[in-house]
């Protein structure tokens, strides 16, 4: 939604702003062509329908705004099609000064947070309140079943507008509910964490330790590696992994590969992304549950078999699942060298998908995203997305087996040479 944003907030105070600190060129793009119609997409109505609570801004017939946090159970904020959402006002401390407000002036803007996972979505839009009397039927779409607080109005927000904040300054903080979940999972670790804690896996020639863990999605999580003694790490090119050792729960030592997820420009830290599998072999699980900060490892150099190439051809990047993470590395290095290229992304549900707002936002404009377990699923059509090619295009593939197939398949039919398309499997 940036046009819409930005033609709503790039007020001429807020430009002349933006010229005086030298960010007025950057945000320039933002307000070209045609302002487009805000509709919320499947990233944004899973986000809103876990909220359980929210901060919206009105204005007074002063001038003044006024913010006011509102809460209830997770999903109370309705999403009522792709652009109006609607919420259940219940009885409080009987002030009104909110639905007040919107009698002389229906502009809302609504700021929704998680801050375990940090993120932010701010929403622009018109509000009106409805009741039983004259819209029995719009206000039954707005209760909650799981709330029993008495219910004066609802309140309908036509969207005019939406976009996603960056992470930076917003301090995790937890839930009860949230927490309780974590010291269970930290209790059910205690064992591989303490069996790890004295000792150093594997034999390889880099010493590493754990500086940093962050929880994607449900089931994948981030973990940031550093030189154990603090000196710079080996460069490594997009598409290169790590090859890492885990401690099983029966007292071996195995190992896995997994991608480097970042760009090669900050030599002192290696990350990579680890789903859990449950029903697999038992390796992602023991290092979910084993790892933890402070742990160390020594590994071998970075290897790289699914390189990225080095001319200026364009490349199309397409994405299962977990086998985002090289292609979010290749991304960065495509976009630093200033290669033209297609990023597509398909995965269940956006709630499940890494990395998905760091698309968004570092790649706005070359990112399509599919989601095959939505309300309203959209599936990747990897005929459409070949078909249209130019004939210097470099395919890179990373994911299922399925998806690989198919994008083969699809490139022997309509001729694409072999050696245009790179491919990494993960399962």
């Amino acid at each position: 939604m940036a046009r819409a944003f930005a033609n709503i907030s790039f007020t001429p105070n807020v430009q002349a702003v933006q010229a005086e600190m030298g960010s007025r060129a950057a945000y320039r793009s933002a307000e070209l062509g045609e302002t487009e119609e805000a509709a919320l997409g499947a990233v944004e109505q899973a986000f809103i329908a876990e909220r359980d609570s929210f901060y919206q801004a009105t204005v007074s017939q002063t001038g003044w705004p006024y913010v006011q946090h509102r809460g209830g159970p997770a999903g109370f904020l309705k999403v009522l099609d792709d652009h109006t959402i609607g919420y259940a006002d219940f009885s409080g401390n009987r002030q009104y000064i909110s639905v007040g407000n919107l009698r002389g002036d229906d502009r809302v803007s609504l700021l929704l947070m998680d801050y375990p996972q940090r993120r932010r979505l701010k929403i622009w839009g018109r509000a009106r309140a409805v009741d039983e009397r004259t819209e029995p039927a719009l206000l039954a779409q707005l209760e909650s079943p799981d709330s029993r607080a008495p219910v004066e109005r609802g309140i309908v927000i036509q969207v005019e507008a939406f976009d996603w904040n960056c992470p930076k300054y917003i301090t995790p903080r937890y839930s009860q509910k949230e927490v309780e979940a974590l010291l269970v999972q930290a209790r059910q670790r205690q064992p591989a964490i303490e069996r790890q804690a004295s000792e150093v896996l594997g034999d390889g020639a880099l010493p590493l330790t754990i500086v940093g863990i962050r929880q994607l999605t449900p089931r994948i999580r981030a973990y940031e590696l550093r030189h154990a003694n603090g000196e710079q790490l080996l460069a490594y090119r997009a598409g290169a992994h790590l090859q890492v050792p885990i401690a099983m729960p029966d007292g071996s030592v195995t190992s896995r590969a997994y991608s480097l997820t970042d760009t090669a420009d900050q030599p002192g830290q290696y990350r990579i992304a680890v789903l859990r599998v449950d029903d697999g072999e038992g390796g992602s699980q023991a290092l979910h549950d084993g790892w933890q900060i402070g742990t160390r490892l020594n590994v071998d150099a970075p290897e790289n078999h699914f390189p990225l190439h080095d001319d200026g051809r364009p490349a199309l990047l397409i994405a299962g699942g977990i086998g985002i993470t090289p292609i979010k590395a290749m991304a960065g290095e495509l976009m630093t060298r200033g290669v033209d290229f297609q990023l597509h992304y398909t995965g269940r549900t956006p709630e499940q998908m890494a990395f998905i707002e760091d698309m968004r936002r570092h790649f706005p404009n070359q990112c399509r995203f599919y989601f095959s377990e939505t309300p309203t699923p959209t599936r990747l059509d990897v005929s459409v997305l070949l078909n249209n090619l130019s004939a210097d295009t470099i395919i890179y593939v990373c994911g299922p087996a399925r998806l690989i197939d198919a994008v083969r398949q699809t490139a022997r039919r309509l001729g694409i040479a072999e050696e245009r398309l790179q491919s990494e499997s993960f399962t």
